[in-house]
């Protein structure tokens, strides 16, 4: 586990080193993946440096590489971003880009992880995210998890050829703590 920052039972998360860029290169690229996650345009190795560089450098950001303890392979990424601590408010970010890693609770255990960060040590009040409507299996993962549906922007996310709605969820502290209890 190099470099681990926040440790479960299966995975831990860490910094993301600037060699674990081919995977965001990868990801970002990959057709499927990309319309789910708001990727619009091509990354070559330039651009996903730049992304890489902003990331680093945004004090209102945090970023993680997701990775099984197995094996220490980088599986995915997760973050808090537009971190506003005046309202004690964050949105949250999360890809599990390896296809084979995927429906192996790697994302369940990382959210997990993710969120007793951002309520237990950040202090952190509300956590957002916005979701693609036609990204059904992640609205319900984020549902599973605790994050109630606040609103839907009605077609605002063009993808192949279509215009679809954006869900907006959010968890509160409150919710989150009430949760660990059940």
């Amino acid at each position: 586990m190099q470099n681990a920052f926040l440790t479960g039972e299966n995975i831990y998360l860490r910094p993301f080193e600037r060699g674990d860029l081919d995977y965001i290169r990868k990801w970002y690229n990959d057709p499927e993946l990309r319309g789910s996650i708001e990727i619009t345009e091509p990354y070559n190795a330039e651009k996903v440096e730049r992304w890489f560089d902003s990331v680093c450098n945004d004090e209102n950001r945090i970023w993680f590489a997701i990775a099984p303890k197995s094996n220490d392979e980088v599986v995915g990424e997760c973050g808090l971003l537009r971190m506003f601590y005046a309202w004690r408010t964050t949105d949250l970010t999360m890809i599990i880009g390896e296809r084979d890693a995927q429906g192996k609770g790697y994302g369940s255990e990382a959210m997990r992880l993710l969120l007793d960060y951002a309520f237990g040590h950040l202090g952190f009040h509300r956590v957002a995210l916005g979701v693609a409507g036609f990204n059904e299996d992640a609205v319900r993962f984020y549902e599973r998890h605790g994050f109630k549906r606040e609103g839907i922007q009605r077609e605002c996310y063009y993808f192949n050829h279509k215009y679809h709605d954006f869900v907006m969820m959010s968890l509160l502290e409150e919710e989150y703590r009430n949760g660990l209890d059940e």
